[in-house]
């Protein structure tokens, strides 16, 4: 028994100005999140490790 292939939607007008509206916008945004305290913590239990 054969399965049957789903199409791909596609984003017309509006949907896809908007969608790619969204997708500038997150691009733009996407080194505003810090993770500086991360990588210190990171650092911190790497030199206890000694790697």
């Amino acid at each position: 028994m054969a399965i049957a292939i789903k199409s791909i939607p596609v984003l017309k007008d509006r949907a896809a100005q908007a969608f790619t509206e969204s997708v500038r916008v997150n691009t733009a945004n996407k080194s505003s999140v810090d993770f500086s305290k991360q990588a210190t913590i990171a650092s911190k239990i790497l030199a206890k490790a000694k790697l």
